[in-house]
């Protein structure tokens, strides 16, 4: 258990957090509870969800977290959370005769469908700790299989929260259809693939657990699509003028989908600086306004060696200021190698260039920092002038909420498609070229933080998803009156036990 919580869930989501009596807590909204699969690209948006919905909704939630991610880094956030938000873990469970080098989309699917019972029984001591409270359960998008347990626990309202975009929420609908049509891979598709309202996407660039279809991650993607039809509702971390397409398409009703809500940009608010903050931001104080790229991979990511040296005199040719969030490299390709641990596993500096790290500092140019930075902080900084990003879907709405626009250097997941929608699709960031090479790395950095064609163009754009993002989230926006609708559903036939 986290956040102090007691074994049968009854602190967790005890209506008022054990500070109020039952008579008191009766006023109080509906009780909600949450599946969070790993990463805390998964964990961030959800409990960001969670904080919406009971600051503007009055509603109370447990977050629900796996054991196989009970990182310091994770226990830190959930205990961030506000009283109205608490969590608890499920225990862990034997992934053991799963094969040595499992996709991560396997392990976490894996570890969702053997939770079933154990969650079923979670969701029944929350039913009776919050007196019939409990309107909802929201799963993740690798979570698919826990609706099975909200409909053993008697929770009549069940949905997908889906924490990336429009596009792969697209994508995973048509998976079954997809899987008994292409019979070639994704990757060998003569054509880019076109979805209805969608970005072509060329075969490569598909997200990444459907390019072998003899890995088990494949079949378990096709499963996912197929179980978000039993759900009432699936919410999306995304807003309409960032994938206009696919939101003109998705609002509309279909009988093979549930209804798709975009109720984004959900992202980690920017918080107080504190001792760990210094080292970034007092570098960043010192610089002049929107002069520095920001350089991260995101918590996950990892770069091969060659491509890390190719990257780091590629920042220094180009002549623009830099602050690099570094990692050890990756091995034998895996390039999600810190996907269920953050920290480096060695020293990042020792594989940089030799004399780099000395002739920036000398310089002033740039400053790099092992593992970690305050991304949000950096990103809302005066000083930051652009983002070359992995791609990350949270990193990508947290780029546009503040305005920066990005250099495209996608690894893994949805990466890839996420690179094409924003370059060839939106016109949000420009992509590196595939080669990685330094010169090449060298220019598309210097043209997004200061070219008059296309960097011109794509910083007008963010600027413009800027704009479109805020007013989406005021009361009356668009995604504000979507998540208010959703809450309407849950609290007029919510909290009532199936027949």
């Amino acid at each position: 258990m986290e956040n102090g919580s007691s074994s049968n869930g009854s602190t967790a989501a005890g209506c008022c957090n054990g500070n109020g009596s039952n008579a008191a807590c009766a006023v109080r909204g509906p009780h909600v509870a949450m599946l969070a699969t790993p990463g805390m690209g998964h964990l961030i948006p959800l409990a960001e969800l969670a904080k919406r919905l009971a600051s503007r909704h009055g509603a109370t939630a447990t977050l629900i977290t796996f054991a196989s991610t009970a990182s310091a880094t994770q226990r830190a956030f959930l205990d961030s959370l506000p009283p109205a938000v608490t969590s608890l873990s499920l225990p862990p469970v034997d992934l053991s005769d799963l094969p040595r080098g499992a996709a991560i989309e396997t392990l976490m699917s894996e570890e969702c469908a053997r939770s079933v019972p154990a969650l079923t029984s979670i969701l029944l001591d929350l039913k009776r700790s919050t007196g019939g409270r409990l309107a909802a359960f929201v799963a993740d998008l690798f979570g698919a299989d826990s609706l099975d347990a909200a409909r053993a626990a008697g929770v009549r309202r069940r949905c997908i929260f889906f924490p990336s975009n429009l596009h792969a929420l697209t994508l995973i609908l048509h998976l079954p259809e997809l899987d008994a049509s292409v019979r070639c891979e994704f990757r060998d598709l003569p054509e880019p693939l076109r979805l209805p309202g969608c970005v072509p996407i060329p075969g490569p660039d598909i997200l990444m657990p459907l390019q072998d279809k003899s890995d088990p991650c494949y079949r378990w993607m096709v499963h996912h699509g197929e179980k978000y039809r039993d759900a009432d509702a699936i919410l999306v971390n995304s807003f309409d003028a960032v994938e206009p397409g696919p939101a003109k398409i998705l609002r509309q009703p279909a009988d093979h989908r549930p209804a798709v809500y975009p109720i984004g940009p959900l992202i980690h608010a920017v918080g107080r600086r504190d001792d760990k903050d210094a080292l970034c931001l007092e570098w960043l104080d010192r610089q002049p306004a929107r002069s520095v790229i920001f350089v991260s991979f995101g918590s996950g990511g990892a770069l091969p060696t060659e491509q890390m040296r190719e990257l780091a005199l590629g920042l220094e040719l180009s002549g623009q200021r830099f602050l690099w969030v570094v990692r050890s490299p990756s091995y034998e390709g895996a390039v999600n190698d810190n996907y269920y641990d953050a920290e480096s596993k060695k020293d990042p500096f020792a594989y940089l260039p030799e004399g780099f790290v000395d002739r920036i500092t000398a310089s002033g140019v740039g400053l790099v920092v092992p593992s970690w930075a305050p991304q949000t902080k950096v990103l809302a900084h005066a000083a930051t002038g652009g983002f070359l990003t992995h791609c990350g879907w949270n990193s990508v709405l947290e780029s546009l909420v503040y305005g920066v626009p990005m250099v495209a250097w996608p690894l893994y997941a949805e990466q890839k498609q996420n690179a094409v929608m924003l370059s060839d699709g939106v016109g949000a960031a420009l992509r590196v070229p595939e080669s990685k090479g330094r010169e090449k790395i060298a220019a598309t950095v210097r043209e997004v933080m200061q070219g008059e064609g296309k960097g011109a163009a794509v910083r007008a754009k963010v600027a413009e998803l800027q704009k479109a993002a805020a007013e989406g989230l005021r009361d009356g926006g668009a995604a504000a009156a979507a998540l208010a609708e959703v809450v309407e559903g849950w609290t007029t036939t919510g909290g009532q036990e199936e027949d």
